[in-house]
């Protein structure tokens, strides 16, 4: 693989907290990814001794809250869409997202995973090596989300534009300017109408509380000196005003406290909700 790109510093940090909070945390887990830790290859044990060796620490432990609420949430919302009939499932900058490969994602949905073929060719690389076989309802998109058409991509790799999707969109708009924001929720709006769109996004200052504020002020200048700075925060009424302009009404805002049963909470390791990261779930309207 030495001649294969690796993916993101964010996609494999993600991935590894997927990982550690099977490892460091203590049940009842928020969410179980048993796939995470074989895709991170040989970096896999260098990520995973982190949160072994400090995974009580506020950012390591905010990190794993962080991703796996939001993967419970966008899953336990993916498994509702499938209910009402919706079998279209696009997961925008896939990175090392695993539900595709799991049991658990619902029988007879089609998952398109869009990201940067470079790291699409990681995945697949570390997909084979570990003989993790991609079923056949799985579509890898190649895309650049800001340059490329993301319908017309969609459509070239069998997305049936007439149908409704479910779509993920997780861990991406806080290193996107808000131009570059809108402009996937533009695309996201040529979407058929009844189609569910689930992103992420970071709190600004003054509506994060102190555990939040904490994390931003340790991650914020580690994520810039990386080379993927955070670029844009939203208040929810100011994303809801965004989400509209592009013709996505919102089902809901969540924060990290309510992604999961209320009695998750009550725990012995070191996982705590914090105000910094919130979820929002819109849908495409129907034309009036």
């Amino acid at each position: 693989m030495n001649n294969v790109s690796s993916p993101s510093a964010t996609a494999l940090t993600a991935a590894a907290a997927r990982a550690a909070h099977l490892v460091v945390d203590q049940a009842p887990f928020l969410f179980a990814d048993p796939l995470a830790h074989r895709l991170l290859g040989e970096q896999a044990e260098t990520l995973l001794g982190y949160h072994r060796a400090h995974g009580s620490h506020p950012v390591l432990a905010g990190a794993r809250t962080a991703v796996v609420t939001r993967a419970r949430y966008t899953e336990d919302r993916l498994a509702e869409s499938a209910r009402r009939g919706v079998a279209q499932y696009v997961i925008l900058g896939a990175g090392l997202d695993t539900s595709a490969y799991r049991p658990d994602t619902p029988r007879g949905t089609r998952v398109f995973e869009v990201d940067r073929p470079a790291t699409q060719e990681w995945k697949r690389l570390r997909l084979a090596e570990e003989g993790i076989t991609a079923p056949g309802t799985v579509t890898f998109v190649p895309a650049d989300l800001e340059r490329d058409s993301l319908p017309g991509r969609l459509a070239a790799h069998g997305f049936d534009p007439s149908a409704p999707a479910f779509v993920a969109w997780l861990g991406v708009s806080m290193y996107l300017t808000r131009e570059a924001v809108g402009a996937t929720l533009d695309a996201v709006r040529a979407f058929a109408p009844g189609t569910e769109l689930v992103m992420d996004y970071l709190l600004p200052e003054e509506l994060r509380d102190a555990d939040g504020q904490a994390y931003a002020e340790a991650v914020m200048g580690m994520a810039a000196r990386n080379g993927e700075p955070w670029l844009s925060f939203f208040a929810p009424a100011d994303l809801t005003s965004l989400l509209g302009r592009h013709g996505l009404e919102v089902v809901e805002h969540v924060g990290q406290r309510d992604c999961v049963a209320p009695e998750l909470w009550e725990r012995s390791d070191a996982l705590r909700p914090s105000r910094l990261a919130c979820l929002a779930r819109a849908r495409v309207a129907a034309p009036s």
